[in-house]
């Protein structure tokens, strides 16, 4: 998956306009212009598209925590230089508040099956033995099982 699928299906799922994109973005110490937000959210056949770097994506989700959780008091997290997906999978679930239980319903909801072991492998220290990397499978299913979760459930309620 590449930052710009990520950012994409985020803003999909909590149906974020640009300017609550570019709120998000400012909340993680990143100032963002709506050209930006809107380049970094096109496909990449489209000419304009632009590709967000991992510092870009990590402002965005620092800004994301920040709004699901409140600001913490004192000095703000700087973006990380570089992200993988075990640091964006754990960005999420610090930022929706999600217990391993929880992480696991939502990879059911993608009907993807994981086991608590192996969820907790993706949290591990990377110098751990039991440390496992998150693929690109698993972070896509989890974020279509959040869409599912936080957008399509939200329109059967609403109806």
């Amino acid at each position: 998956m590449t930052n710009n699928d990520i950012i994409r299906q985020l803003r999909y799922t909590f149906d974020y306009n640009d300017d609550k994109m570019m709120e998000l973005f400012a909340s993680g110490a990143l100032e963002a212009s709506r050209a930006q937000v809107c380049d970094w959210l096109k496909k990449e056949d489209d000419d304009s598209h632009v590709k967000i770097e991992d510092k870009e994506l990590a402002a965005f989700l620092n800004g994301f925590i920040n709004e699901k959780r409140g600001k913490k008091e004192g000095a703000q997290m700087r973006p990380e230089d570089r992200l993988n997906n075990n640091i964006i999978l754990r960005k999420l679930k610090i930022a929706l508040n999600l217990q391993d239980n929880d992480m696991l319903d939502i990879f059911d909801l993608a009907n993807m099956r994981v086991s608590k072991h192996e969820l907790s492998s993706f949290f591990r220290n990377p110098s751990q033995r039991q440390y496992r990397k998150c693929n690109d499978q698993f972070l896509r299913n989890f974020l279509y099982g959040l869409q599912i979760k936080y957008r399509d459930n939200a329109k059967v309620e609403d109806q």
